[in-house]
């Protein structure tokens, strides 16, 4: 880490963060869900109403590494937290401590914010990330389970809320 580096994102990295985006898709072998393109992240990360943040690891100004963090709230501690959407290093630069540089900024990040959690999901088949996760002393949350709705079933529901409100 010679010359290494953590800098906020620019709209000029939306291609990059495209990049990394479908990296860690391939990694995670879910690429055939990826629907990010240049001009969402732009809306999302720099427009009028962004709603997600970014970080990019250079080391001799070569792009290594990113996350991709949101802000949300605890209504159990009271108190604003970050919630770690994807950290990802290229394959080529991983075991070299940058993955550690993002999540410990990320740390700082939410000690300045006076944040009362940094959480983030894994994916149980992943075990070098969880390895890496534990090492830093983070916990498993046992006894939850993540649940979504994709955003078709959200049109649905939104649709037959607003039929029968009508």
């Amino acid at each position: 880490m010679t010359d290494f580096s953590i800098q906020p994102a620019t709209p000029n990295d939306c291609g990059l963060i495209l990049d990394f985006i479908k990296g860690i898709a391939e990694y995670e072998k879910l690429s055939h869900l990826v629907e990010a393109t240049e001009e969402k992240i732009r809306t999302h990360l720099f427009g009028e109403k962004a709603v997600a943040a970014c970080i990019i690891a250079y080391n001799n100004k070569e792009a290594v590494g990113f996350a991709l963090y949101f802000h949300n709230y605890s209504t159990f501690v009271s108190k604003p937290g970050i919630y770690l959407e994807d950290l990802f290093v290229l394959p080529i630069h991983r075991g070299k401590g940058y993955g550690k540089k993002l999540l410990l900024h990320l740390v700082q990040t939410a000690y300045e914010k006076n944040c009362g959690r940094l959480e983030w999901s894994v994916l149980d088949w992943n075990k070098p990330a969880i390895e890496f996760y534990e090492s830093l002393g983070a916990k498993p949350m046992q006894g939850w389970t993540v649940y979504r709705m994709d955003e078709g079933r959200i049109k649905e529901l939104a649709q037959a809320n607003l039929s029968q409100n009508n």
